[in-house]
């Protein structure tokens, strides 16, 4: 048997993030030559991922990020199984890499994202398939979206909410940094009150009509005669546009204020333009 020194597994685990008695495992089979230890761990990987892909990952991390000019924003969720995996730094970590690379990358995707390099020698999906080897648990990037902005066409403001369980990213209509407070006052709504859309146009029509017919069927079990259904209904439609579109419903922080009553008071043609909420589960 090969001698296994402490600097090369200390080596391989660098590279992997591997376990120290996973490395050394690995450098024994491959007799000593790292690059075979490293693709004995991938295959592992790829092998593990097989058994695991039936498996709820329902915990995970949120990760929201912007570019430096504020112009463009990306938001993901690195699925695992357990929070225990959810919270180790190297967990975190990884799904900070990924969101980086989204980030400056902007892929269209889920599918375009991963199949961006990670590095020299992987791929986004590689690398995740490796670190199913590494962990033991099934990994998946199962949300993404993008928010892109032209220069002097607005800025996109990002929120992680309790401890990267849910994340958002909102775009406002203005640049500048007086601007920012007010973007994350908006963004921390949309994380508490979880709009379905910006306003009533945002709502697609398949919302609109299963609405409209449970109005109509609550009216219909508190007795209310068929020739008024739709209009009582008309009437609940507009309740739910409010309580639940972004711009029409009430300021978490001013409850005499609507949210777009609200970016008024700030400046007079502040709005949202888009945003996108990504939660766990």
């Amino acid at each position: 048997m090969v001698k296994i020194s402490a600097k090369d597994v200390k080596s391989l685990r660098d590279q992997t993030g591997a376990g120290m008695m996973d490395c050394k495992k690995a450098l024994n089979e491959a007799e000593g030559d790292i690059s075979k230890a490293i693709e004995l761990l991938r295959k592992r990987g790829q092998k593990l991922a097989g058994k695991r892909a039936d498996r709820e990952a329902k915990e995970g991390v949120v990760i929201a990020k912007t570019s430096a000019n504020r112009n463009n924003g990306i938001i993901l969720r690195l699925s695992c199984e357990t929070d225990f995996v959810a919270k180790t730094e190297s967990f975190v970590a990884l799904a900070n890499e990924v969101a980086d690379i989204a980030l400056k990358n902007l892929p269209n995707t889920t599918e375009d994202l991963l199949a961006l390099p990670f590095n020299s020698e992987l791929t986004v999906a590689k690398k995740i398939e490796e670190q199913i080897g590494v962990i033991g648990e099934k990994l998946e990037v199962n949300k993404y979206g993008k928010i892109v902005t032209a220069a002097g066409e607005g800025q996109v403001i990002p929120y992680i909410h309790m401890g990267h369980r849910a994340a958002v990213i909102a775009a406002l209509n203005l640049e500048g940094p007086q601007f920012v407070a007010p973007g994350k006052d908006v963004a921390m709504q949309i994380a508490a009150m979880r709009p379905v859309a910006l306003n009533e146009e945002g709502v697609d029509a398949e919302t609109i009509k299963k609405e409209i017919e449970i109005g109509k069927e609550q009216a219909r079990q508190a007795g209310k005669p068929e020739a008024i259904l739709e209009k009582i209904a008309k009437g609940k439609l507009n309740k739910f546009f409010k309580e639940n579109t972004l711009l029409n419903q009430m300021f978490v922080k001013d409850n005499k204020k609507t949210i777009q009553q609200y970016l008024a008071s700030v400046d007079k043609n502040l709005t949202v333009t888009a945003f996108k909420h990504v939660e766990l589960g």
